[in-house]
């Protein structure tokens, strides 16, 4: 009878309903798509009803469908009330930082004054592709990054949250051609060498990022080097490369070393806040909250004329919860 249907049953149901693909269902429930399509039948027997449309291009609910949907949000947020009512908020929410002084500490500072009782723990990777087992795995629970630069397998399981357009600028080793300049004009890096990232697998999206924006402009991105661990390290590999740095403004200073904004255009790096689905936790809570908050009070996601932005960012900056 339905009073006795399995909250796993409905959960698959609003995933497939949300999605509208069976294969990106399955990796945010991480299950596999043929044990969700058994689900959705053993629903579909127990209601009496077919809820979906099935062909090989698309999948689209059925009257029955959409009438079962309101009806699957309540009880899932029923028993989601229960669970967190249980639920042990004393737990550390791991928060992934990628290094001090960026946009993401700001949030996570906001976040431990709004939820003073919930402990947000920052941890520190350098990129949101090394983030991503991570936070399957459960070692870390959320991160900031280029949500659009993530393969879309990887995506299908996680949520995100837009947090800022953040101006990009060019990290530059003092005594270098442009280091006198107050800002750097793109186009006066034609030639030039920039390191951004190449060769480090933790952070494909910005290196993919950076040459998009190099394209068509004689900016090579550098080749893939060895990952310099730490502050001292990096400033070491900067003083023997020589080699400008992609950037963004709030870089932390760094000894021997300038940074300049970028303009003309002026670049953006889009960051949002991620998570895994179906992750709840009061300290999330909050960390949604101070994203949602800074980026209104400081204008974060309004672009101005004269900005940069690839077109495969745009949709994904719009949100997807």
């Amino acid at each position: 009878m339905v009073a006795d249907l399995p909250p796993r049953l409905l959960r698959g149901f609003l995933a497939v309903a949300e999605e509208l693909h069976f294969t990106r269902a399955a990796a945010g429930l991480f299950t596999a798509q043929q044990a969700l399509s058994r689900d959705i039948r053993r629903l579909e027997r127990e209601l009496g009803a077919e809820l979906f449309t099935r062909s090989t291009r698309q999948v689209a609910l059925t009257a029955d469908g959409e009438r079962l949907l309101p009806h699957a949000r309540a009880v899932l947020a029923a028993y989601e009330g229960l669970d967190a009512a249980f639920t042990d908020a004393a737990r550390p929410l791991l928060v992934d930082v990628n290094t001090d002084g960026l946009v993401s500490g700001r949030v996570l500072a906001r976040a431990r004054e709004l939820a003073p009782g919930c402990e947000l723990m920052a941890r520190y990777g350098s990129g949101l592709t090394g983030a991503v087992a991570q936070l399957a795995a459960g070692r870390i629970d959320a991160a900031f990054g280029r949500f659009a630069g993530l393969p879309e397998r990887a995506r299908a399981g996680l949520r995100a949250q837009p947090v800022r357009y953040e101006p990009m600028a060019v990290l530059l080793p003092e005594g270098h051609p442009l280091a006198g300049r107050d800002e750097v004009e793109l186009d006066a890096l034609a030639g030039e060498t920039v390191y951004a990232g190449a060769g480090n697998p933790a952070t494909l999206e910005w290196t993919d990022l950076a040459a998009r924006l190099f394209a068509g402009r004689s900016i090579a991105v550098a080749p893939p080097a060895p990952v310099a661990v730490g502050a001292e390290e990096f400033r070491r590999i900067m003083a023997k490369t020589r080699r400008p740095v992609l950037a963004v403004v709030d870089f932390p200073a760094m000894a021997g070393c300038v940074l300049r904004p970028l303009v003309r255009p002026v670049p953006l790096s889009p960051v949002s806040l991620v998570w895994r689905r179906g992750l709840r936790h009061p300290a999330l809570d909050a960390l949604r909250a101070a994203a949602a908050e800074l980026a209104a009070e400081g204008g974060w996601l309004r672009r101005a004329e004269g900005t940069w932005l690839p077109e495969s960012d745009l949709w994904h900056m719009t949100g997807n919860d």
